[in-house]
């Protein structure tokens, strides 16, 4: 076997270990925590402990009651829909290990770990319905005269008759008042919509929907808050998302749910450079990406503002680009861009990657629940692993001696490293450490102290095979990392495999095992070998003292058959290089020409196996051995 000639530097990469995998995360985790700190009114800011899941820690319930727009019957498969959509959004940026369930037949419970701010309890009960609707007119957010009780003299004027009149009057201006078309402006814009030539055409501008554009006031918060008034066959009177302007928009033409999937990222320029622009691209279905085709060539002919589509979101408009001359998008994938952050793009590209969902929600409850397992259950799980830990321990001294300490040197090491880890996964991802979890770091302990026994072994091998420890740490290592690979591999393909077919805390105990597999590997290569080979050099472990692990008695070096009749009886001591200059003395073969055969048929007078023939001849080859070594330490003298 080829032995790796290039020159090992182990000083220099313990160093850089330190540096890259544990002082520079640990600082970066410091800083977080002065500058972005986790408190009350920042749940998601920064720690130096982990953050614990809804098992460990509590978090909070809320409680949605789902809704159907038509009043149809709500089917157990749409409520599975539902809760995987629910799912997908709230371990979008990680496992957060929430708990979500059907409660009932038009209940969901989901239990979130730690508290949960507004924005995300709207995220999980909120549908992303995005519509694409023409602009018919834009102006300024304030009101332009008094709001009224009715928006159109006709509305008022239909208050005569008896009493039952009276009070249907009395209804429709409780609609009005509370943003709801009433019967006689559905029916007045219906009419508007249908004498239209097309849904850009400016004759859909009743008066009704003049007077709601008049008096709409979009710097009251409660304009911005959407989900309300928006029928897709008839004009729109809305908001901007961030109350700048008002609108009035056209009927739907293309519907969100044509969108295939939906993305953020940084805007390409003309010349293909990345802007620092955060924008939303999308892809629409081919019904989709047809309807979008019709409606920008008809609005690339118009004049501004009816040159422009407005992007609905929730009733409210996120977007509303405008074409430029000659440009008319047939791929189907449009672009949402404006003042974006980095955060608001990923909030709408995740609702709407995930699409629409199939029921609409009302949130009946949100309470604060103690944790399920609480901290002695937690302390049971700490004390097992630290069983585990001490018996690993235990081992590595009892069969290894102080070479045991390596082991549990480099099991400090990559504890450290996982701590630093998942500390910073839970500041930046919302990763949350939950009982099965911590399942999954204790096997890990065993996975770990696994490689350095492969490892050890193999110079064991190397030792008994007469070389020095120099060379059977750099033999033993081309040797083991081949195996250690392998079994790593293995390792890191079960823990993919389980979180991806898994949901809840199966995936929190995937991800630990996966992440500590591939910190064991950074480990072995990049501290517990290049320890090794500075431990080669110290004369302790170099001479093999009985203490060391790797004296003769603890490796039990005894002449090893081969196969094939031969029988390998290593030399009494070889080193690299002899102070006298005298050629490196060779391993003694002990060919089965020079051994007495052994008989086939045993004293009883059967006929022997195999195995007892190879048995008899390497007990005939020691004993060879033995007689061999002291004619020749007599030729010596």
């Amino acid at each position: 076997m080829a032995t790796d000639t290039r020159r090992s530097r182990p000083v220099r990469t313990i160093v850089l270990l330190t540096i890259l995998t544990i002082l520079l995360p640990f600082g970066a985790l410091l800083a977080g925590w002065q500058l972005d700190g986790k408190s009350s009114d920042n749940p998601d800011g920064a720690s130096l402990a982990p953050g614990l899941a809804l098992d460990l820690q509590g978090g909070t319930q809320v409680l949605l009651k789902a809704v159907t727009s038509d009043g149809s019957e709500i089917t157990p498969e749409a409520m599975e829909e539902a809760i995987g959509v629910i799912r997908q959004r709230v371990d979008a940026n990680g496992v957060t290990e929430a708990e979500i369930s059907s409660q009932g037949d038009n209940q969901i419970v989901v239990e979130i770990p730690g508290q949960v701010d507004d924005e995300t309890v709207a995220l999980i009960s909120k549908a992303a319905q995005m519509k694409f609707r023409p602009v018919l007119t834009i102006g300024n957010p304030t009101p332009t005269v008094q709001p009224s009780a009715s928006p159109s003299a006709s509305a008022s004027a239909d208050g005569e008759g008896d009493g039952a009149q009276a009070d249907g009057a009395n209804a429709e201006e409780d609609a009005a008042a509370a943003g709801q078309l009433t019967k006689e402006e559905i029916a007045e814009q219906q009419k508007a919509v249908e004498a239209a030539t097309d849904p850009s055409d400016l004759a859909q501008i009743t008066p009704s929907v003049q007077a709601r554009f008049d008096e709409l006031d979009c710097t009251d918060p409660k304009n911005l808050e959407g989900g309300g008034g928006d029928r897709p066959e008839l004009p729109l009177v809305t908001c901007d998302a961030t109350g700048a302007a008002k609108y009035i928009l056209g009927p739907v033409e293309v519907d969100g749910t044509a969108i295939s999937s939906a993305s953020s990222g940084l805007r390409s320029g003309a010349n293909g450079t990345v802007t620092n622009e955060w924008a939303v691209q999308l892809d629409l279905d081919s019904e989709g990406t047809k309807l979008f085709r019709e409606s920008t060539t008809r609005l690339n002919t118009l004049e501004s503002p009816r040159n422009q589509f407005a992007i609905t979101l929730d009733g409210l408009v996120i977007s509303a680009p405008s074409l430029s001359p000659g440009v008319v998008i047939t791929d189907g994938r449009p672009e949402i861009s404006g003042s974006f952050t980095q955060q608001s793009a990923a909030t709408l590209a995740n609702q709407l990657n995930f699409g629409s969902l199939p029921l609409t929600f009302q949130v009946d409850g949100q309470n604060q629940i103690s944790a399920t397992l609480g901290s002695e259950q937690l302390q049971r799980g700490l004390f097992a692993g630290l069983i585990g830990l001490a018996l690993v321990v235990v081992y590595s001294l009892f069969q290894y001696r102080t070479l045991g300490l390596l082991t549990v040197a480099s099991l400090v090491v990559a504890a450290a490293m996982t701590y630093v880890v998942i500390a910073l996964l839970s500041w930046g991802m919302g990763y949350r450490l939950s009982l099965p979890g911590v399942a999954g770091l204790i096997v890990a302990i065993g996975f770990t102290a696994d490689s350095f026994i492969v490892y050890f072994e193999r110079i064991r091998d190397e030792l008994r095979d007469g070389r020095s420890l120099r060379l059977a740490v750099q033999r033993g290592w081309v040797r083991a990392r081949r195996t250690i690979y392998a079994a790593k591999a293995v390792n890191l393909l079960s823990a993919v495999i389980l979180y991806f077919m898994t949901v809840g805390g199966v995936r929190g105990f995937a991800f630990t095992l996966g992440l500590t597999t591939i910190i064991d590997v950074m480990v072995v290569i990049w501290f517990t070998h290049p320890v090794m080979e500075l431990l080669a050099k110290v004369p302790f472990f170099r001479d093999g003292h009985k203490a060391s692990g790797l004296s003769a008695d603890r490796i039990e070096v005894t002449p090893r058959y081969r196969g094939a009749g031969r029988i390998s009886a290593p030399s009494a001591e070889v080193s690299d290089a002899p102070d006298d200059g005298a050629p490196v003395p060779e391993r003694e073969l002990v060919t089965a020409q020079s051994v007495t055969p052994a008989p086939r048929t045993a004293d009883d007078g059967r006929r022997m196996t195999i195995a007892e023939r190879r048995a008899a001849e390497r007990k005939a080859a020691a004993g060879s051995a033995e007689t061999t070594q002291p004619a020749q330490n007599e030729e010596k003298h």
